[in-house]
């Protein structure tokens, strides 16, 4: 498959970018910092966003979605890191959406996926236990009854999850990992809020002695370790999405700085050093939109499962939206390294993108380990 967006998707790129950059430029983002919103995010933001029809892109036309694809909500997502918006797209309309349309029942599917679709009902995905992304290491419980389950534990750095209706929760089941649907208002869950560095929000949740009925299982009992990978892949190739436009959009600003800011009475984009530097920038980033947008067509060619693909999706973004931040905050000087201005909000976010599902480190040896090393 030729590595270019099609007409439809240049169209969908271009309508994102003018919403995001005319509805919430980096200065919303400040606003919503400086004013210490409950919920990170604006609801009026989002009930736009739901108008324009993001939280259905993923979602089956069987469900009110519009079934457009990962490709269309990862270019969206892109536009997104543009404009570092705060926003469950993330965490809803693709992490959610994907764990229910890869293994929800009929009936879960169709109580949950229209409400996603009208912007009535967030999800997060809760699966971390420690300040380390160690999916495969779960502590939390789940106690096989008659006909239903209990839940004991906590997940910490559950994102959005301050703000969720429903959590997708992984639990030891005795045998193995399973995974759980479980709505935030059941009782004994209880929901820690704290902010991150980014001026995002995450939430610690904690389950203690929850009672679950037997249709919350979401996926095979015992044997949702391939389910909660193929959901966390997805997840890692939409926040590799969300870091190019973060690339992009810091390499951009800092291109236009090097053309303005004058040194010895010319532009200091004329030195030498400092093209040099931008011309490596500019061909990682090159290369890294030709391995986005891979990941995203195979996602939508041969569903979730390419381990090796996310993790080098994920780890190759990781690195050079941090370089690009990096440099921008450089090249930019001292006033780089001010409040005032914005470019100091991109390196946050990508310092946050980074960790989230796992650090550069983490995919790098996990892809090193799919290749036999």
């Amino acid at each position: 498959m030729a590595l270019v967006l099609n007409e439809e998707q240049t169209m969908l790129k271009d309508a994102a970018r003018n919403f995001l950059q005319e509805r919430a430029p980096v200065s919303h983002l400040r606003s919503i910092r400086d004013s210490v919103d409950s919920d990170g995010f604006s609801r009026e933001l989002w009930a736009e966003m739901v108008e324009m029809g993001w939280t259905a892109i993923l979602v089956p036309e069987e469900h009110g979605g519009l079934g457009y694809g990962y490709t269309g909500l990862g270019i969206v997502l892109e536009e997104s890191g543009r404009t570092l918006t705060p926003s469950p797209l993330l965490s809803t309309a693709l992490t959610g959406v994907a764990a229910l349309t890869l293994a929800g029942t009929g009936k879960q599917c169709a109580t949950l996926l229209p409400e996603v679709v009208s912007g009535e009902h967030l999800l997060a995905l809760a699966c971390d236990e420690s300040t380390r992304h160690e999916p495969d290491r779960v502590e939390t419980e789940a106690e096989v009854l008659e006909e239903s389950f209990r839940l004991n534990g906590c997940k910490t750095a559950v994102l959005d999850g301050h703000v969720a209706d429903t959590f997708v929760v992984s639990a030891w089941s005795g045998s193995g990992i399973s995974m759980f649907l479980v709505p935030a208002e059941t009782a004994g869950v209880s929901i820690e809020r704290y902010p991150v560095l980014d001026t995002h929000v995450a939430a610690r949740v904690t389950f203690d002695h929850v009672d679950l009925p037997a249709d919350s299982l979401l996926g095979p009992l015992h044997d949702g370790q391939i389910l909660l990978e193929q959901i966390l892949d997805t997840a890692r190739i939409g926040a590799a999405a969300e870091m190019l436009g973060i690339a992009q959009e810091a390499f951009g600003r800092t291109i236009e700085y090097l053309k303005e800011r004058k040194q010895f009475g010319v532009p200091i984009g004329s030195f030498q050093a400092l093209q040099h530097r931008a011309a490596h920038l500019f061909g990682e980033i090159e290369m890294c939109k030709s391995l986005v947008l891979k990941a995203l067509q195979t996602l939508d060619a041969q569903g979730p499962g390419d381990a090796e693909l996310a993790s080098l999706t994920k780890a190759k973004l990781s690195e050079t939206a941090r370089e690009a931040a990096l440099e921008a905050i450089q090249m930019h000087g001292g006033i780089g390294m001010t409040d005032e201005f914005d470019i100091g909000f991109f390196l946050k976010r990508c310092q946050v993108l980074d960790t989230l599902f796992g650090d550069y480190y983490y995919h790098l040896g996990r892809f090193a380990k799919a290749r036999g090393y």
